[in-house]
């Protein structure tokens, strides 16, 4: 139980920063229906306990063994992580009630996807902190360990679609442009800022 908690405290401190993901989940709360959003935060969670037990047990081994396989990760991830940025800024975000009707389900899994999977500082961040973790803990306390770190994305996630749907009232267009306006700066910056990584290394 305590390597339990161990991984669940560690993966509240993974999740909880304003990220990607957390911006991806805000906005299907703030946009679609409580139903739909849950079902939005239960694809994130798929995908981001999938990317925590590869970096948990060995996604940093490939990184540090191919460089290009880095390379790759940090180019067409920070492209995709701008243009994921731009489309934040577009009007047609802000207008609740075209966005009450719910985005394909194809359309959510694959956005789920990139927020996840081609972020690179994800994958960075993952491998470098659950990584040296499994490095550290005896061969029997892997397992609950990385079973805590699963079970923060669960509740993390869960509790933000929630927490949000319930006050989703308070948001009217305007406010919802400027929350897209600065989240759309903030990932564009982000992205710049995994382009000018790439550019350093190579």
């Amino acid at each position: 139980m305590n390597f339990f908690i161990q991984g669940l405290t560690m993966g509240l401190a993974y999740v909880a920063p304003i990220g990607m993901q957390n911006l991806f989940v805000i906005d299907s709360a703030l946009t679609h229906t409580k139903k739909r959003a849950l079902l939005t935060a239960l694809i994130v969670i798929f995908f981001d306990i999938a990317l925590s037990i590869s970096c948990f047990f060995g996604i940093g081994v490939v990184m540090k063994h191919y460089k290009w396989v880095q390379l790759a990760i940090l180019f067409f991830g920070s492209l995709i992580v701008i243009y994921i940025g731009i489309g934040l800024l577009r009007p047609h975000k802000s207008n609740l009630k075209s966005s009450k009707s719910p985005t394909s389900l194809k359309k959510t899994t694959t956005t789920a996807f990139v927020v996840t999977w081609a972020n690179p500082q994800a994958i960075i961040d993952g491998t470098m902190m659950l990584g040296a973790f499994n490095a550290t803990l005896p061969a029997t306390s892997a397992t609950p360990f990385i079973t805590g770190v699963a079970s923060a994305s669960l509740i993390w996630f869960t509790s933000l679609t929630l927490v949000i749907s319930m006050f989703s009232n308070w948001f009217n267009a305007k406010v919802l442009k400027s929350i897209n306006l600065v989240c759309g700066i903030i990932i564009i910056i982000y992205g710049l800022k995994l382009l000018y990584s790439f550019l350093t290394i190579i």
